[in-house]
């Protein structure tokens, strides 16, 4: 029987990010927290979780470092959860995944669209390299290639990918 390989146990960025943020609840609370919220009856009010579900997932996630704890209200003790950086930098990854849900609608079917905060006028976010501005989404233009710290296992899955180094790099 081959042995089971464990999640943390990858070396693939994918597996790292879906071990902090693939669970759906973790998607939605990072939502609600980039709309402001910040308690853990707003974020069970909106998302209709258990209380014992929602304390796992905002533990995991300030384990994690996506979210801080800080005391909000003295007596009795109450706190709130806020994004750190960490947190805010998924903003474009779930911005993303929206983008993708709703590209599969059409407009009338859309229950949640992204607008520009200054003139209200909806807008589609795409992802682009940053040193050319050209669109990811041509998935025959860009190649996953192993990076500098890729196992020989790795290196192995990208050795005949376009963006593989030749011998002597």
């Amino acid at each position: 029987m081959a042995s089971r390989i464990r999640l943390e146990d990858r070396e693939c960025p994918l597996s790292t990010t879906v071990q902090h943020v693939g669970e759906w609840w973790t998607l939605l609370l990072l939502h609600d927290a980039f709309d402001g919220y910040t308690r853990f009856d707003q974020f069970q009010e909106s998302l209709g979780i258990s209380s014992s579900m929602l304390t796992t997932r905002l533990k995991t996630l300030v384990a994690d470092g996506l979210l801080e704890r800080r005391p909000y209200q003295a007596n009795p003790v109450r706190h709130e959860y806020v994004l750190t950086e960490l947190g805010h930098s998924l903003r474009p990854v779930i911005v993303a995944l929206a983008s993708w849900g709703n590209s599969r609608l059409a407009p009338a079917e859309r229950s949640m669209i992204l607008v520009d905060a200054d003139t209200g006028e909806e807008v589609e976010p795409v992802v682009v390299d940053a040193a050319t501005g050209r669109r990811l989404d041509d998935s025959s233009a860009y190649v996953f290639a192993a990076g500098p710290a890729a196992s020989d296992a790795m290196r192995h899955r990208y050795a005949t990918s376009p963006g593989a180094p030749t011998e002597g790099e």
